[in-house]
């Protein structure tokens, strides 16, 4: 019973911050292979 009342508060809890942190992940990758791209291009 606590361990399911625990998990249940962190699933209810933690929904946002998980989806925030990985468009946050996506976003970092996206714009480093862009970074790389325009930096190949300018020294290119």
């Amino acid at each position: 019973m606590k361990f399911q009342r625990k998990f249940g508060r962190r699933r209810a809890s933690k929904p946002k911050k998980g989806l925030i942190l990985i468009m946050l992940l996506i976003l970092v990758l996206f714009l480093w292979n862009q970074a790389e791209n325009i930096m190949a291009s300018l020294f290119d």
